[in-house]
């Protein structure tokens, strides 16, 4: 099973992608992650990730490509893979296609969150993330706070706010995920395996809400 994340930045792909991991056992890969563990370490890739992600902007698509190409090819994913942050434009979509296809295998479903512009931004300032690699739990310091402030419930490290995670930056994500990332919605329509989903306060309906619907759906057609 081949699963992709689509959505703009705080629409809650990785929370959701996260509890889809939990109930079905598909590994979740965020390229965002890869690029963060880079970019912490001083890596080339992650100096070269960071000069665009600091900006706001989309990381390359041959660098992106490359590593989830060299990712695919890793034994913990040969049974099922929830793609969180690739691809993130047409061309490495395309590429994709054709990874994929060189090994016999398809995507399943391409899930769509959307969630208004003023509940992302709010969402997205509010965040706080364990830095544990093993762990990457996310919290949101107003609507799902740690029970001690500052600390990660599950493995009690300090969480922390990452650099990129305030307005100016998240408008600018916003923009170009619209611009660039948006067209992937219609590239998968046409393929006939999109799913779109609201997360919303407004029509209280969480990141829970959506993985239970669809854990049940793909248990269903088993």
């Amino acid at each position: 099973m081949i699963i992709i994340m689509l959505g703009a930045p705080g629409t809650g792909k990785g929370t959701v992608a996260g509890l889809l991991e939990g109930k079905l056992g598909y590994k979740q890969v965020s390229t965002g992650d890869i690029f963060r563990k880079n970019i912490q370490e001083g890596t080339e890739l992650g100096k070269l990730a960071d000069s665009y992600i600091s900006k706001g902007n989309l990381v390359p698509d041959d660098v992106t490509i490359k590593i989830v190409q060299d990712r695919l090819n890793q034994p913990d994913v040969q049974n099922g893979i929830i793609l969180d942050g690739f691809p993130r434009t047409v061309a490495q979509a395309e590429a994709l296609d054709n990874i994929l296809a060189n090994k016999g295998k398809k995507i399943d479903m391409v899930l769509n969150l959307t969630t208004p512009e003023e509940e992302i931004i709010e969402r997205i300032v509010s965040r706080r993330v364990c830095p544990n690699p093993q762990c990457k739990t996310v919290y949101n310091v107003v609507m799902n706070p740690p029970k001690k402030e500052g600390i990660c419930d599950k493995c009690g490290n300090e969480l922390v706010q990452r650099k990129d995670d305030n307005e100016e930056t998240i408008k600018s994500r916003i923009a170009t995920y619209m611009e660039q990332t948006s067209p992937l919605v219609e590239y998968y329509k046409n393929q006939g395996v999109l799913r779109t989903e609201e997360v919303s306060q407004k029509i209280n309906r969480l990141g829970k809400d959506v993985a239970n619907d669809i854990e049940r759906d793909i248990k269903n057609q088993k």
